[in-house]
Order: structure tokens, then C-alpha cells, then sequence
């Protein structure tokens, strides 16, 4: 399994950017796609999740500015990113959880926590100038 992102640059607060999840080696029906971020000497958090029935969940820091959405046809993911803040500079990175072990309630709460995601990407760095 592999999982390579991209899409992150140098942004204006207040401008969008797209980052892409493309995965190989597995499918998005037994996969739950995560987004995380981390800034240095921080945890990593969740941003967002897409599970492969389609429900969508986001972190309250997010909501309504970020749009996750899945291209099964590219095998990709996508994390649509407006109304970009300062204070979502960091690395961005992709994962992905298999999801036979859980219920869709146990799977709402991926976007808590990083143990059930089992594969992780490289990382692309999103800056935010004010």
C-alpha cells in the first residue's frame, strides 16, 4: 500500500488550495481516508475523514471551510481547503484505516485519533501567511 500527497504550497490567508491523496495497493471500499496535520512540537490532529460508504466528518476547526471527496475512478482523494487561516499552517498528511475491525460509530471518531490508521503518506506542507 501506498499513499502520495500532494496539492500544498504557499498561500495568502483567506486563498484555497486542493491537496490529493492517490492510493495504490489498496480499494476505498475497505478503507476509511483520513487527512491529519501536524505543526512541529505538536501532535498530530485530525482534519478530516471520509469512509468508504461516503460519510464525511471533519474537525470543528474546519468545518465548513475544508471538503474532503473521493475519485474511486483515480483512486484519490481530495481535501478542497478555502478560507485558508495562519493557523492552519503545518504538514498535511494522508492515511488509511481498514475498517473491517469497526462500526460506522467507532469509524466517526477515527478523525480523534491516529492508532487505527494502519498506512501513511509522505506529507505535503501547506503555509498560510497572514
Amino acid at each position: 500500500v501506498q499513499l502520495q500527497a500532494s496539492g500544498g504550497g504557499l498561500v495568502r490567508a483567506g486563498g484555497s488550495l486542493r491537496l490529493s491523496c492517490a492510493a495504490s495497493g489498496l480499494t476505498f471500499d475497505d478503507y476509511t481516508i483520513g487527512w491529519f496535520r501536524q505543526v512541529p512540537g505538536k501532535e498530530r490532529e485530525g482534519v478530516s475523514c471520509v469512509s468508504s460508504n461516503g460519510n464525511t466528518y471533519y474537525a470543528d476547526s474546519v468545518q465548513g471551510r475544508f471538503t474532503i471527496s473521493t475519485d474511486n475512478a483515480k483512486n484519490t482523494v481530495y481535501l478542497q481547503m478555502n478560507s485558508l487561516e495562519p493557523g492552519d499552517t503545518a504538514v498535511y498528511y494522508c492515511a488509511a484505516a481498514l475498517e473491517s475491525l469497526y462500526t460506522e460509530y467507532e469509524i466517526s471518531h477515527f478523525i480523534y485519533s491516529t492508532l487505527p490508521f494502519d498506512y501513511w503518506g509522505q506529507g505535503t506542507q501547506v503555509t498560510v501567511s497572514s
